[in-house]
């Protein structure tokens, strides 16, 4: 049933429901229900209370699993392989990617060789990510860190870390000393 109702949702999703306003907006009038209940048919996995905000683009929404009370904010950009945990807050404008450019033959312009998979990006539970920041592919965010804004995510972010900056460095453990 799911499948049947793929093409629908999608063409639903992108055509009128992303358009509508933010979840918190008080003219939303149920809008991010509706965006939760299509995404329910294009991504693998919505938990319970998830929430898919304004403009929030997943492409095909294969491969992405948005786990409990976690979000994908406004105007985020996001693809798959994902793995988003429980009690993720995603800021404004994220962008989150798993593949590349191949660039390895020289003899053929980058923009003919296609795609390379870079890897999941796997989001653990009770994570941060603030406005502008980008998760680069096969990065994993640890449990309970914190990504400041407009940082650039280029290595795996250890449990509890708050991490900021191009490319990213630890700035602090969220762990009493």
């Amino acid at each position: 049933m799911k499948a049947l109702l793929r093409l629908p949702a999608f063409m639903l999703y992108y055509a009128f429901a992303r358009h509508l306003p933010g979840s918190a907006r008080a003219y939303a009038f149920g809008a991010g229900a509706l965006r939760r209940f299509l995404a329910r048919f294009l991504l693998d996995g919505v938990g319970a209370g998830a929430n898919i905000e304004h403009g929030a683009d997943f492409g095909s929404g294969r491969g992405i699993r948005v786990g409990k009370r976690s979000g994908i904010g406004v105007n985020c950009r996001v693809g798959g392989p994902l793995d988003i945990g429980d009690d993720v807050m995603m800021a404004p404008g994220v962008v989150i990617l798993t593949q590349n450019h191949r660039f390895d033959d020289l003899t053929v312009p980058m923009l003919d060789q296609g795609y390379v998979g870079g890897g999941a990006v796997v989001i653990e539970d009770d994570v941060w990510i603030g406005t502008n920041a980008i998760i680069l592919p096969g990065r994993r965010l640890g449990r309970g860190s914190i990504i400041a804004a407009g940082a650039v995510v280029t290595k795996d972010v250890p449990p509890y870390a708050i991490v900021g900056g191009n490319p990213a460095r630890l700035l602090r453990s969220r762990k009493p000393q």
